[in-house]
Order: C-alpha cells, then sequence, then structure tokens
C-alpha cells in the first residue's frame, strides 16, 4: 500500500493528485452533468437535473444559491465508486503522463510507480480485473470550488476495493443523503427583489406594502443522482419559500409586522399587493420610513427564507437545515413638501 512519504509525494505530482475532482464544467453549472474524463483525472460521476445554476432565468438576473442557516455546509469531499476497468485506465493513464514529462522529479515518479505498483502487482492483483463484476474500487472527489477548505481534505485515503453488498468503510460515502446534500449546493433561486407601492421612490411616514410574486416564488428542486460501479442511486431536494425578511437599511425605520419577517400565504405569496382604497391601511408587510434618504438611497435588503427537505433511493428522506438568498435594492425617501399659500 501506498502510505507515509510516498503518499504525500503523489498528492504533490502535478496532476496525479489521488482525489478525484469535479472541475467546473461538472460542478452544477449545467442542467446535466455526469463523470468523465479530464486530463489524467476522473470527474465526479454525480448527475445533476432541475433548478441548477443557469436555470431559473440566469443572465445576471440577480438570482443565486441558497446559504445555509448556521454552520452547516455541504459535503466539500466524498467517495464514489469506479468499475475495475475504469481504476486501471485512470492509473495507466496517470503513470504514463508522469513518467514522460520532460523534467519530471525522479522522487515524483517513483511515487507513481510505487501508487501503480500496489494496484497492478502488490496488495492488489491486476487492478482486480478477475473480480470485476463482485465489486467496485472507491475513490475520494473532492468538490473543485472548495479545494482549499479544509473539509475538501478529510477524505485523504486511498482508493480501496468493496466487494458488492459490503458496507463501505467511510464516513463520507456517497449515499441519497449525501446526494441531497450535494443537490442542496446546486439549487439556483430566483432574485429577491420585491414589488413596493409607492415604487422605488417613497415618502417619509408613508407605509410602504411589499409583496412577492408567487408565481415566481415557489417550489425548486434539484435531482443528483449516480450510477458507477455497482451503485446507482439518486436523490432529489427541495426548497419551499417560508418567509420573507425585509431590512429598511436604516435604523429610522418601522416594519410591518414589527419584526420584519413576513410569512408566506396560503396561496403562496407573500405579503399583499396594495390597492386602490388602501391608502390608510396598515399593509400586512412592508416598511415606513421615518427619515429621507437625501440625495442617496436606502439599500432595503429582502431575504426569502427557504425550507428544505429531499427524498430518494430505498424511501430515504428528511430535512435539511433551512437556506437563505437575498438581495439589496435601492429605495429612494423624500420628505413630504408642504405647500405655504
Amino acid at each position: 500500500m501506498v502510505t507515509g512519504a510516498a503518499a504525500g509525494m503523489l498528492a504533490l505530482v502535478p496532476g496525479t493528485a489521488y482525489a478525484w475532482g469535479t472541475p467546473g464544467a461538472s460542478n452544477g453549472q449545467k442542467t446535466e452533468t455526469s463523470g468523465g474524463r479530464d486530463g489524467s483525472s476522473l470527474v465526479s460521476r454525480v448527475v445533476y437535473r432541475g433548478s441548477t445554476a443557469g436555470t431559473q432565468g440566469g443572465d445576471g438576473d440577480g438570482g443565486g444559491s441558497l446559504k445555509p442557516v448556521g454552520n452547516w455546509t455541504p459535503p466539500a469531499c466524498w467517495y464514489e465508486p469506479r468499475s475495475a476497468e475504469e481504476f486501471r485506465t485512470y492509473v495507466e493513464n496517470m503513470y504514463d503522463e508522469n513518467v514522460s514529462t520532460p523534467g519530471q522529479h525522479s522522487y515524483a515518479k517513483s511515487a507513481v510507480g510505487m501508487f501503480r505498483k500496489d494496484y497492478k502487482d502488490g496488495t492488489y492483483k491486476n487492478y482486480n480485473l478477475d473480480k470485476k463484476d463482485e465489486g467496485s474500487w472507491w475513490v475520494a472527489v473532492r468538490d473543485e470550488d472548495r479545494m482549499m477548505e479544509p473539509e475538501a481534505q478529510a477524505c485523504n485515503r486511498l482508493p480501496f476495493w468493496v466487494p458488492n453488498g459490503d458496507p463501505v468503510p467511510v464516513a463520507e460515502a456517497i449515499t441519497p443523503e449525501v446526494l441531497a446534500e450535494l443537490a442542496y449546493s446546486r439549487i439556483e433561486l430566483p432574485a429577491t427583489e420585491v414589488t413596493l407601492a409607492p415604487e422605488q421612490t417613497t415618502k417619509v411616514n408613508l407605509p410602504t406594502w411589499a409583496w412577492l410574486d408567487k408565481a415566481r416564488f415557489k417550489e425548486v428542486s434539484v435531482t443528483a443522482a449516480i450510477d458507477a460501479g455497482a451503485l446507482a442511486i439518486q436523490a432529489t431536494t427541495t426548497a419551499k419559500p417560508v418567509s420573507l425578511k425585509l431590512e429598511p437599511g436604516t435604523p429610522d425605520a418601522e416594519t410591518y409586522p414589527a419584526s420584519g419577517e413576513c410569512t408566506i400565504n396560503a396561496d403562496g405569496s407573500i405579503g399583499e399587493p396594495y390597492a386602490k382604497g388602501k391608502a390608510d391601511d396598515t399593509p400586512p408587510c412592508g416598511l415606513k420610513y421615518l427619515r429621507s434618504s437625501g440625495d442617496g438611497t436606502f439599500a432595503l435588503q429582502a431575504t426569502v427564507t427557504w425550507d428544505i427537505t429531499w427524498e430518494g433511493t430505498g424511501g430515504a428522506g428528511g430535512d435539511l437545515p433551512d437556506g437563505t438568498f437575498g438581495n439589496d435594492q435601492a429605495v429612494t425617501v423624500q420628505e413630504i413638501q408642504a405647500v405655504n399659500r
């Protein structure tokens, strides 16, 4: 087995780190993504479908990703299965690439050679090809967008063999729940820009009504699936809007309700559109500025909280931490001009 200094050297060789990366092209940036080869690395075999980045309007409309409430974050690394043939191809290509690279250090070539020998004619024999129908190789995968985070280094075990039906002896092995957590990080939400009445420019001490279009703020889902080795599982993560938080951008303001938290209505809308004849009513969702914004504007922040649930293969499912997403929008507040006669 490649251990100690040899494993450390291997991780330093350009293009030969033993974690299978997920380059940006396969990191939730397309409606469907799947694994393949990228140089001498195998990208993640997880495929994403649904409201992923670029599918909720996109084109700079202000949409974005969930921000988990609390300290929880989706996985930065995990383990996936590979067939014996796929694993052999990876190791052989990695070996050929590094030993033929001009100027490659001898210690790097030695480390790669030790790694190859262990799986070809060492602890294992010929990549377990004679057992290819009896199990899979499990390899570490790191999210390329989070490679520098400490959490991404937790999956540091070298590739290992698991017979079909046996439990995978690592906590970070891909499961329906892990897929649900990965889908969480790829949900794309619509821009949180509330409709105001009066629009954009309001008056000091004048109640301003705020609401969100129920047709735009509906639940969104992303499905993550993997079909690799002897494993075929999936999970769908769904985000449902539950409330809107208004922060006026100045302490000299009041919100309706006083908490600034507007809950979702039975019909899926948030707040209530202003209608003629309601000028003297208190809006169910809104705010009132107590001073002018002068020559500038106030940055009204509207943040929607989303309730997150998931369902997966085998009837698995449950809740994930709530997520939030918000935007700022400029509001001009003017003094009411008195007319002297």
